[in-house]
């Protein structure tokens, strides 16, 4: 049965699967140890307080945050009007460059690092903060492309005819028919895009440079010198921010609707 104890115990061991991992970081995060240890003696907010110490945490986190909103608006911005494109009509090449702009997914990032570090180096932009969003740009945009196409693939036509048919401008068409009806897909195509570009770390290595480390490469560098809860401290931190951000979420605009597309009762 689908619904029978054995399905709810393979779910339930699977979820455990997949948080236990962030409840051990949040734990040794609160350890009074100066190593990473589990179990723990006693609870400490030390590692906390160092943060304080090491102000380059910060800085990269406003880094991430700036790169990975204008990078995320920049892909869905170009992806929307790819997406209709694809979506409503048939015209020659168009398969390839559905194949185009997927591309990415099929190219691993250490060789896109390593190309975008030449290309960088050669155009004047290596290590600045436009080459790191046009990077950026480049590996999210298939992501927001996919979100938008679903949401495009989905659109029933006839609403658009009605409108035109009842006089409204395809200006109008496009602004009060088209795009609310597919604002679920661009919602959670920037959504998907946000976290993949934040969590960007394999090709950001190559092209950062050290006034625009983002958080990810921040955090990779330090447990090359260090393995301390410090670490641990840094990761509680930004699960409880994602937490809070997808409560926010879910209370103004609602997680089903983001990434499913209903409407809320």
């Amino acid at each position: 049965m689908k619904n029978g104890p054995l399905a709810l115990l393979f779910h339930a061991l699977f979820m455990a699967f997949l948080v236990a991992p962030m409840l051990v970081v949040c734990v040794v995060a609160f350890t009074p140890e100066g190593y990473l240890a589990l179990p723990t003696h006693g609870v400490s907010l030390r590692w906390f307080r160092r943060l304080v110490e090491y102000p380059e945490f910060l800085s990269a986190f406003r880094t991430s945050l700036l790169i990975a909103a204008a990078s995320s608006v920049t892909a869905v911005v170009f992806a929307t009007p790819a997406a209709l494109a694809i979506a409503r009509h048939r015209f020659p090449g168009r398969d390839a460059l559905s194949a185009l702009f997927l591309a990415p997914l099929m190219i691993p990032h250490v060789v896109l690092g390593i190309a975008f570090l030449r290309f960088f180096s050669s155009v004047g932009l290596s290590g600045t903060l436009l080459g790191l969003i046009v990077s950026h740009v480049v590996v999210i945009f298939p992501f927001a492309l996919r979100m938008v196409l679903a949401g495009a693939n989905g659109m029933d036509r006839r609403i658009e005819d009605a409108a035109l048919s009842l006089g409204a401008s395809r200006a109008t068409v496009v602004r009060r028919v088209m795009l609310p009806l597919i604002l679920p897909g661009i919602a959670s195509g920037f959504a998907l895009s946000f976290i993949q570009s934040f969590d960007e770390v394999t090709m950001t290595v190559f092209i950062a440079s050290p006034s625009t480390t983002t958080l990810p490469v921040m955090m990779f560098n330090y447990i090359q010198d260090s393995i301390d809860p410090l670490i641990c401290a840094v990761s509680t931190l930004m699960i409880v921010l994602t937490v809070l951000f997808m409560i926010v979420v879910h209370k103004f605009y609602g997680l089903e609707r983001l990434f499913v597309g209903e409407t809320r009762a």
